[in-house]
């Protein structure tokens, strides 16, 4: 398997097969992973905070995959160019703890987590599969010739997210590459 690593603020796709997309020390921070078995499309984002907004206009335009309200919508397009289709998709989630004890005021990973229900809810798509909350740092792997997907905790080790619909997708036509959205530096 071929890694390409998601940082913070990063986004990756890939229509190759034998491609692993992996992030990292997911706290406050979400990801969101999409996958079309039919077309063998798989993409990841790893956003930092929930919206570009309140004087983050300017961020959001630069670095658009740090948040969520930038960031989605553009992970979900370049899936769609790609040949992904939205009623195939298969959408999970992980992050959003609170690894800092969440009781102050900020509580970002609560907010990054409301921001993507919010997102996706009103875009009508639905998460088969979620690993959020609580106090712990993930790290999350998607296969994108099987859709199958891990998540690893230093507590729990790790273990498979979803699983239901995934499965090896119907051979295709044509050779797609990767297509790299941009990491967030």
């Amino acid at each position: 398997m071929r890694p390409l690593v998601v940082g913070m603020g990063g986004c990756q796709l890939s229509a190759a097969a034998d491609t692993q997309l992996v992030t990292y020390a997911l706290g406050s921070c979400i990801a969101v992973t999409v996958w079309d078995p039919v077309a063998c499309v798989g993409g990841l984002l790893h956003f930092v905070l929930p919206e570009a907004k309140g004087g983050l206009e300017e961020a959001g335009a630069s670095q658009p995959f740090r948040y969520a309200d930038t960031g989605v919508p553009l992970l979900f397009q370049a899936a769609y160019r790609l040949g992904a289709e939205k009623q195939r998709l298969v959408v999970r989630l992980a992050g959003g703890a609170a690894v800092a004890g969440g009781c102050g005021p900020f509580q970002i990973g609560r907010r990054n987590y409301a921001a993507i229900r919010r997102i996706l809810g009103q875009a009508g798509v639905l998460v088969e599969a979620e690993d959020v909350g609580g106090v712990v740092s993930r790290s999350v792997r998607l296969e994108v010739g099987t859709g199958r997907q891990w998540i690893r905790t230093l507590e729990d080790g790790e273990r498979e997210l979803g699983g239901g619909r995934a499965r090896r997708p119907q051979a295709r036509s044509g050779g797609k590459g990767d297509a790299i959205c941009a990491d967030g530096g």
